[in-house]
């Protein structure tokens, strides 16, 4: 048993509460049973009870044991002297506070059914992946669906940290964090921290001066990741090189490299020289792309921004000096879906929050009609019954998986607490 299912127990009221005793032998009846804020201090705020014939208003500490309260050394902690009931499954000792008061100790176990208990240990036994595994495609299908949308914000929420991080460190330029996130994303998870280094390293105001000439946005990319410290004849390879050396002097930048590029075990077309290469064409061919971002709505609208290629070198190179059958390297649908999904998203969502704006229905409009992704926990979803249809749903699902099945949190769950009443 753990502290979260009393927590659980008397957040809900879920035992025998008409006919409550202290452990002292003094009735108790509850009026109010505080607020369960999950901050430091006492479990539950602001509750109000009669002991006896006494009211008491105060804070609510929960326990397995009574004893718990010493070995957490809450007697010396000044937030725990407003404490006016110990809530306990198993009482083991006398508890006092700070002055010597003996606080008031009510024994759970004494009151809670047998049913409940059951229904608890049902939820949290081992099971092969998540603990409702095995019960999650009995949820009734609009309280399912209810619980994924606020999985979503909570998702959209979390993302909306590092953004807002990002945004004082760029002195609160939109357009540098956008550059910054939208780097990241094309350099996917193996050459992701690498790309937002490049983009971080380079004063987005350089990058808006020279957007009119893709080689020069190029040139700065290649340089920054190093690719020009290796000797190599190609005609590309080489004016390239050298508007870099140029452009270092123009702009006063500082001749750093980040660490280098990872080509191994990557599809030829997420090459990180093509990856930087389309980048560098998306700012070419966008010189307001902050502001078409936030003004468009539709995915096709997107399709159409992200409608971009590759520098025409490209289209029979992945490497340097390394010639390849022709091929146009465009942006595929498959991959704009990510930079939607993982940039776009979160960011109009963060930006229309700074301007006091709700674009919340249209942020699931637009991941709705983004294919779900498909990834193993998607898949596994999938197995125990759960289907994702579209983007907004595997984000969710997502959200579900790695923030509260991963961490037994099945008792703040919305799935978990409809199972325990069922």
């Amino acid at each position: 048993m753990k502290e979260d299912f009393l927590h659980y127990i008397w957040q809900f009221k879920n035992f025998d509460f008409t006919k409550l005793h202290t452990t002292q032998g003094e009735k108790l009846l509850i009026i109010n049973s505080g607020q369960y804020l999950q901050k430091a201090g006492p479990d539950f705020f602001n509750a109000q009870i009669v002991i006896g014939t006494q009211k008491w208003a105060g804070n609510i500490e929960i326990h397995l044991k009574s004893s718990d309260w010493y070995v957490h050394h809450h007697e010396t902690d000044p937030n725990y002297e407003n404490v006016i009931l110990h809530v306990v499954w198993e009482h083991d000792t006398e508890v006092f506070r700070k002055d010597n008061t003996e606080i008031a100790v009510l024994e759970l176990k004494e009151y809670v059914s047998n049913k409940v208990l059951e229904n608890y240990q049902s939820l949290i036994a081992s099971k092969t992946w998540i603990f409702c595994e095995n019960e999650i495609d009995s949820i009734d299908e609009f309280f399912f669906k209810n619980w994924l949308e606020r999985l979503f914000f909570e998702r959209l929420e979390k993302k909306y940290q590092p953004i807002e991080k990002l945004f004082s460190a760029t002195i609160k330029d939109w357009e540098a964090v956008l550059f910054c996130l939208l780097a990241k994303n094309f350099g996917l998870n193996t050459n992701g921290e690498t790309f937002f280094k490049i983009a971080n390293s380079i004063p987005f105001q350089k990058i808006r001066k020279e957007s009119f000439d893709v080689q020069n946005l190029e040139a700065m990319f290649y340089g920054r990741a190093g690719l020009f410290m290796k000797e190599c004849e190609d005609f590309y390879f080489t004016e390239l090189k050298e508007r870099w050396e140029y452009l270092l002097q123009k702009h006063d930048l500082k001749k750093v490299y980040v660490e280098p590029m990872q080509f191994f075990k990557h599809r030829p077309d997420n090459f990180p020289t093509i990856r930087l290469s389309q980048l560098a064409n998306l700012y070419h061919s966008r010189q307001n792309l902050f502001s078409d971002m936030m003004e468009a709505e539709t995915l096709l609208e997107f399709y159409e921004i992200f409608n971009i290629a590759a520098s025409d070198y490209w289209d029979d190179h992945y490497q340097f000096d390394k010639r390849s059958p022709k091929k146009k390297k465009k942006l595929t649908n498959s991959f704009i879906d990510l930079l939607l999904i993982n940039t776009v998203v979160p960011l109009k969502f963060a930006y229309a929050g700074s301007q006091g704006n709700d674009v919340s229905e249209q942020m699931i409009r637009l991941l709705a009609d983004i294919p779900a992704e498909k990834n193993s926990i998607i898949d596994k979803f999938h197995s125990f019954g759960i289907t994702a249809k579209n983007a907004y749903e595997t984000q969710s699902l997502l959200q579900l998986k790695n923030e509260y099945c991963n961490k037994k949190r099945c008792l703040e769950c919305a799935i978990g607490l409809e199972l325990m009443k069922s």
